[in-house]
């Protein structure tokens, strides 16, 4: 086990290579939000103006504020790549704290032309800052904590939204100060944020060569197009730009929801974003509960499938609300027609959270260092595009007569559709899942040693032959994609068989059988380790049939003598005697003898030279690791 594996994400917030950076990303988002909603307020409460009428208000600051991010994403993304990170935070809070002051200007004269442009400009400064933010990550923490430490970014952003969003609005809604006191916690907020950033460690550059290419609208096409050079990386990218379109959905109509199908006054529209937020949040932090530590993709189906159920529910716990005058959080709360609302609310953002962590770890973990943060830069122009395309969407469904709840199951309908989609489109999501599953619900799984299973580079996979599950059970260990050599008559078991053709698994029979399976299985073999992919062999040949570990067979030599990568040894215990093994005879006879949850272990032991490898030498050592 890693050093970290005893400390929690929390832990995080005492190091020097987290902490600063965390509070200073948390003082950014808060004062944003700060400020945007404060002006958002002030202009539909306080301050009409002919030429900005409230309904639109809130659409144009949102766009305004969402539009450098589609112009200038690109050109942010290559600084990243290029400079240090730490002093361009820097720089980014200084120039937060001269838009600030402009800001606070603009709030005490009431000018808002003036805030209108500062608006743009805190767009501005997010757009730089989004790219250092999760390019930072990656190269503080190791892959165990990205997981964690993603959960905690998004956590704090969200929660430095919600604060920022009540206390823009309470401070502005003060009689005659209100303006002045907006202006002061703006400025305060920019000058806190480049004291903590003053503490960032250095974080050297990933690409100092790099030459700039000035031109937004060349370079944002450049970004998208080095983004699609990794298939995993941009459906990813796809996957979360889809959970911004979906949540912009239920953010933007939060409001109108709240009044018109609700029945509330501001402070329950409020309470929905607390209620949205808390739920992403704790989804958030779930992540890292559930993943083990390894960036756990097989939490994407579950997030989407919880996405779609609350969503529809939403609808059907909407529909019928009696008809009230404007409520108060206190008679809104009294109802219970509403807390359905609201559970479902929650829910629905618990699940989005589960649904985009894994993501945006997943992105980082497998983009290029050198390319991360124009990575990440092409990943906020499309959630700038989503969330533009979703605004559109639905004004243009509620203009055509559609209700809000209908809006919400609509969407919810959609969703299904997207993720089924991008589940056969990358099936390592789905496959994923289905190992999620089966080690914590079918197997009580407990994975030791697995920091031997190499994080890159090719390496060959030795391991016992237990059960039909064995692939299943090391799909879920590794928290890479495997490729197994597998038995040919395994891709006849129904469902099972299904499972492993989606996980590319390569078929293989005795030599005497088919030559021809036995020399293709090779050939595939080989392919797969000059890619630079994990194989894993089953030695033994076959399924044990007393328990025992049977001879190995040499396939391992064949593949080592063209491609000399190391080769590590694998033990699963306890699988014996368990549902899909062997005992007695057929597999399935008596699956209850051992119950449902049984423990099931896997140990890794230490890769072992390609030269020293000798079939019996491995046999022993699998032996060994078996008994520990």
């Amino acid at each position: 086990m890693s050093h970290h594996d005893e400390a929690n994400q929390f832990a995080l917030l005492k190091q020097r290579r987290f902490a600063p950076f965390f509070w200073t990303q948390f003082l950014g988002a808060g004062n944003d939000n700060l400020f945007k909603f404060a002006f958002t307020v002030m202009v539909t409460y306080q301050l009409q103006v002919s030429w900005l009428p409230p309904s639109l208000a809130g659409l144009a600051i949102g766009a305004l504020f969402i539009l450098p991010f589609l112009l200038f994403s690109a050109t942010s993304g290559q600084l990243a790549d290029k400079y240090d990170k730490a002093a361009l935070i820097r720089l980014v809070k200084w120039l937060e704290i001269a838009i600030m002051l402009v800001a606070g200007w603009g709030f005490v004269q009431q000018n808002v032309g003036v805030l209108l442009g500062c608006v743009f400009l805190m767009g501005l400064h997010s757009t730089l800052f989004g790219p250092v933010k999760f390019a930072y990550l990656p190269q503080h923490l190791d892959e165990r904590e990205l997981t964690g430490g993603n959960g905690m970014v998004e956590m704090g952003t969200f929660v430095a939204i919600l604060l920022g969003n009540v206390a823009g609005g309470l401070l502005i809604a003060m009689p005659e100060v209100g303006a002045r006191a907006a202006a002061w916690a703006c400025i305060g907020l920019a000058m806190l944020g480049r004291i903590t950033a003053q503490y960032v460690p250095a974080s050297p550059s990933t690409d100092p060569a790099l030459r700039i290419n000035w031109n937004p609208v060349t370079e944002t096409w450049r970004n998208l197009k080095l983004a699609h050079g990794n298939v995993v990386v941009f459906r990813s990218l796809l996957g979360i730009s889809w959970m911004w379109f979906f949540g912009a959905v239920f953010l933007s109509q939060f409001p109108s929801f709240a009044k018109e199908v609700l029945h509330g006054n501001e402070q329950v529209a409020s309470l929905l974003l607390v209620v949205f937020s808390i739920g992403i949040g704790v989804g958030s932090l779930l992540c890292e509960v559930l993943s083990r530590r390894h960036v756990e993709i097989g939490l994407v189906p579950l997030g989407a499938i919880g996405m779609s159920v609350f969503s529809l529910d939403l609808y059907f716990a909407s529909r019928a609300l009696p008809p009230a005058s404007a409520l108060t959080l206190a008679q809104f709360t009294a109802q219970a027609a509403h807390w359905r609302v609201m559970l479902d609310l929650a829910l629905l953002s618990l699940f989005a959270g589960l649904y985009s962590v894994p993501m945006y770890a997943l992105i980082q973990l497998r983009s290029q260092p050198s390319h991360r943060a124009r990575i990440i830069a092409a990943n906020n122009i499309l959630n700038a595009l989503f969330m533009i395309a979703s605004a559109v969407g639905v004004g243009a469904l509620l203009k055509a007569g559609f209700t809000i709840p209908q809006v919400f199951a609509i969407v919810g309908l959609l969703n299904a559709v997207v993720a089924l989609y991008i589940f056969l489109l990358v099936p390592e999501y789905l496959l994923r899942f289905i190992a999620f599953i089966a080690t914590r619900l079918i197997y009580r799984f407990k994975v030791r040693g697995d920091e031997h299973i190499p994080v890159e580079g090719a390496a060959i996979l030795v391991c016992n032959h237990v059960s039909f599950v064995d692939a299943v059970l090391l799909m879920a260990a590794s928290p890479r994609p495997i490729r197994f050599i597998m038995d040919h008559r395994i891709f006849q078991i129904p469902v099972l068989g299904w499972l492993f053709k989606l996980a590319k698994a390569i078929p293989i029979a005795p030599q005497r059988d088919d030559p021809t399976v036995y020399e293709r299985a090779f050939e595939q073999a080989r392919q797969v380790l000059s890619q630079g992919d994990l194989l894993c062999i089953f030695p033994e040949g076959a399924i044990t049939r007393d328990g025992q570990l049977g001879e190995f067979k040499g396939g391992v030599m064949k593949l080592l003598e063209t491609h000399p990568v190391p080769v590590v040894p694998l033990a699963l215990q306890n699988l014996w005697g368990s549902f899909f093994s062997r005992v007695e005879g057929a597999a399935m006879t008596r699956p209850f003898r051992r119950g449902l949850f049984t423990r099931v272990g896997l140990v890794a032991g230490a890769p072992v030279a390609p030269h020293a490898v000798t079939p019996a030498m491995l046999r022993d050592r699998v032996g060994s690791l078996l008994a520990s």
